[in-house]
């Protein structure tokens, strides 16, 4: 199998994944058979100051959604950091450290905005053994509204001064978690750059409400006929999370900065995307939510399988695909495809028909003893029919050769990529031409 050790930033790991601070890793317990079910690093829940202790809600914490065949695809959480105290949480991360050498452990830590609350939490943490920390700057509910968690970071400056006081109170390693409650991630992960930070992880959980009671006319989950917003993670948000880890990974301001990817991340090949874009390791939560810790063992086997077939190893994985994540202004407006209906895998279910005679191009033609083909002079190629179809492989999309001549246009399919500043779609050349 794959060598599949890690070192992200210093910290190893004997595989990629990790459990991200949650509910799954807020104490020793859980920590352990985490470790026993195969996971290479723990992240554990959020922890605050000594002082005032944080009081969570006494009934439902997360609503759901789900897919038609009850597939969970997304939870909302309301639920806070950690309501332990925090030396019980310390003197049960430095026996979990002292047991478990080899495998990573991460402190998740928010505190309030001030110098003096890092200085006086690092030493402590530092104490257990713990081989980094994780700055939470993406609590969207619960702890923003005390000034902390998504509340530090939509505010770029204040990102960049707390990891430059985490940076000079702490030899150990500075994960920044970034929230994606803003508008370009980028900014943000600047600012952790700049203010030192080793790496960034992404995404923190995104400001929801996923239901309401239709009864009760509060949000989901209710609380004595109230509801709030949380944070919403899952399968879900997976394509919200791999565009921001490409966001960072593709910028020319922070080329190299390592980046820890987050966000339902499900099975290996969810794993392997989120690394092909430039992640260095991955953070799951979800997933061992719905399906428990022995998840792992599937990414574990499948990621090693894929590199083994690839003849690749991790490291040659990681920012693979960066290179080809581009601007649609760049894109090759010569590439022609058209779609192609497999009649053999066909059952006539009739879907691609209607959705492209009612909502697309109305380029499939039906029979009447419903043979379905697709009209060449009318396909645009959007693929909305592929995507609706319940038979996977059964549409797929046929390039075009170069030479050979576009039915719905007639123009000559190019090999070389256009020009967008005078190709003909654009709106700007056509009014330089007239």
């Amino acid at each position: 199998m794959a060598d599949l050790s890690s070192n992200f930033i210093g910290i190893k790991s004997p595989n990629p994944f990790w459990l991200a601070s949650a509910p799954p890793t807020d104490k020793e317990y859980n920590v352990r058979r985490a470790y026993e079910a195969g996971w290479g690093g723990v992240v554990w829940k959020t922890l605050g100051e000594e002082g005032p202790p944080v009081v969570n809600v006494n009934g439902p914490r997360y609503g759901a959604i789900w897919g038609a065949d009850r597939r969970l695809l997304g939870l909302n959480n309301i639920e806070l950091i950690t309501d332990r105290p925090l030396e019980v949480n310390l003197r049960e991360m430095k026996s979990v450290k002292r047991d478990y050498p080899d495998r990573a452990l991460v402190a998740s830590i928010m505190v309030p905005c001030t110098e003096e609350a890092w200085k006086a939490i690092l030493p402590l943490v530092e104490d257990t053994g713990a081989d980094g920390v994780e700055l939470n700057f993406g609590c969207p509910h619960g702890m923003s509204e005390r000034g902390m968690g998504s509340a530090v970071g939509q505010v770029p400056e204040y990102i960049e001064m707390v990891t430059r006081w985490v940076k000079q109170y702490t030899r150990m390693p500075c994960i920044v978690k970034l929230t994606p409650n803003i508008t370009d991630i980028r900014k943000p992960a600047m600012a952790a750059h700049a203010g030192g930070a080793d790496a960034v992880s992404l995404i923190n959980t995104i400001n929801s409400i996923t239901s309401v009671d239709l009864d009760l006319f509060a949000p989901e989950p209710t609380i004595d006929g109230k509801g709030a917003h949380g944070g919403y993670c899952g399968p879900a948000v997976k394509p919200i999370a791999l565009n921001m880890v490409a966001e960072i990974a593709r910028s020319p301001e922070m080329r190299g900065l390592p980046i820890s990817g987050i966000g339902g991340v499900t099975t290996w090949k969810d794993a392997a995307e989120f690394m092909a874009l430039g992640a260095g390791n991955v953070q799951v939560c979800t997933a061992a939510m719905t399906y428990g810790f022995k998840v792992v063992q599937e990414m574990i086997s499948g990621l090693s399988q894929y590199l083994d077939e690839k003849e690749i190893a991790l490291s040659d994985l990681i920012g693979r695909a960066v290179p080809n994540v581009s601007d649609w202004q760049h894109l090759n407006l010569n590439y022609i495809s058209k779609a192609r209906i497999d009649q053999d895998a066909c059952i006539s279910c009739g879907r691609c028909y209607a959705a492209c005679e009612d909502t697309s191009h109305q380029a499939i033609d039906m029979s009447e003893d419903r043979v379905f083909t697709v009209k060449d002079d009318e396909c645009v190629a959007c693929n909305l029919c592929v995507n609706v179809c319940p038979i996977e492989g059964c549409i797929t999309m046929e390039r075009m050769e170069a030479g050979a001549i576009d039915p719905r246009t007639g123009r000559v399919v190019q090999a070389e990529p256009a020009d967008w500043t005078t190709h003909p779609n654009n709106p700007m050349a056509l009014k330089a031409a007239e």
